[in-house]
């Protein structure tokens, strides 16, 4: 379950990625259009100390692209490379952002649902004293072809379309730009959104 603040966010994540996507060499959109969100959905932390959030969104009249995200408290030591930006939470205070292809807790979330079925967060706020779910922008799907995975850390990544996360448990790869099916090796995630008629690859998993 993700639970969820009705706050402020300055820069808002959209104004983040407006800034830091045309810089990433998988990146396809008009020049200068703002990125605008298309759906979402979210990972738990079993821990509860990282947000964990897939973006899709585009540029314009570009392709759909999938960002995923993980908000954090403080910095991760030695992932300087993969931080997206600063911005203020009106209510959790100053939260590092950064493209979750480089942090474990992203991997060990994304290897869970592929591989276990376990599928998105439940989107929950608090609103005076009672909780109420809100809706999820699309729905996620695994093949759940084990029970077990332990994800404990990342030992390479490839910045590239599919970004490839390689781990303790095997590899990742992740879609950047959704659309036509790869039809890479291993288990998929896949996601369907209002105005997709049809779910779509969102990554896979080859366990070792």
């Amino acid at each position: 379950m993700a639970l969820l603040h009705r706050a402020e966010l300055r820069p808002t994540k959209l104004e983040l990625l407006t800034t830091w996507l045309p810089g990433r060499p998988w990146f396809q959109g008009e020049a200068g259009a703002g990125v605008e969100r298309v759906a979402a959905y979210r990972f738990d932390d079993p821990a509860g100390e990282v947000g964990i959030e897939t973006l899709l969104v585009r540029a314009g009249d570009g392709p759909v692209h999938q960002v995923p995200l993980t908000y954090r408290g403080a910095p991760l030591d030695g992932a300087d490379r993969w931080l997206i930006g600063t911005c203020e939470h009106s209510v959790l205070g100053r939260r590092w952002v950064y493209d979750g292809c480089g942090d474990p807790v992203y991997a060990a979330a994304l290897a869970r649902a592929i591989l276990t079925g376990t599928g998105q967060a439940e989107e929950w706020f608090e609103v005076d004293g009672r909780r109420e779910r809100r809706a999820p922008s699309m729905v996620i799907a695994g093949e759940a072809t084990t029970s077990t995975t332990d994800v404990t850390s990342v030992t390479r990544v490839e910045d590239g379309d599919p970004a490839r996360i390689g781990t303790d448990l095997g590899e990742l790869s992740v879609l950047r730009r959704l659309g036509a099916d790869p039809a890479l090796p291993g288990a998929r995630l896949t996601g369907g959104w209002d105005g997709q008629p049809h779910p779509l690859p969102l990554a896979y998993a080859v366990p070792r």
